[in-house]
């Protein structure tokens, strides 16, 4: 079988209001929970990594780092894009009247720019995405090819 190469990256937030002690433990069980018991019933979370308010990275996903899709590295972010793609979440995404809302802290910002620089240096062709791009929804709160140029990263990797 061919092996798979990433082609994109995508942004996400996990839709919860402002300031959500929420972590990747608590994102994963919803994900994976049957559906009779309040959640969505995949068999794996949708994101790799889910960033936490105080910028703590949990990893709900191993990735060996390199440029290629393994079985176990796929998640569920985005039908449609599951099998070439890397998810990454941050908590948060909506103000206290649960409208979309860029909350990432500053930390989150930190972590987020940390993990997206990593991914490129290992995979120097992906294209970078918000979720809402290829959805109708406002997922990820923010304007991420905006944000992107912003921290440096090559138009070329801007979806």
């Amino acid at each position: 079988m061919a092996k798979i190469r990433y082609k994109f990256l995508m942004l996400h937030c996990s839709a919860n209001v402002e300031g959500s002690k929420l972590t990747g433990a608590d994102i994963a069980d919803y994900h994976t929970r049957p559906v009779a018991k309040g959640g969505r019933g995949w068999k794996v979370p949708g994101y790799s990594r889910v960033i936490r308010v105080d910028g703590t990275v949990d990893k709900l996903r191993e990735n060996n780092e390199d440029q290629w899709v393994d079985s176990g590295e796929i998640t569920n972010g985005a039908t449609g894009f599951n099998s070439n793609t890397r998810h990454i979440c941050y908590i948060g995404g909506l103000d206290k009247k649960l409208k979309a809302k860029d909350t990432r802290t500053d930390a989150q910002k930190e972590a987020l720019k940390k993990e997206v620089l990593q991914i490129l240096r290992v995979c120097p062709d992906i294209k970078i995405l918000g979720h809402g791009q290829v959805a109708p929804k406002a997922c990820p709160s923010f304007n991420v090819p905006g944000w992107l140029r912003e921290i440096g990263v090559p138009e070329k990797n801007i979806y």
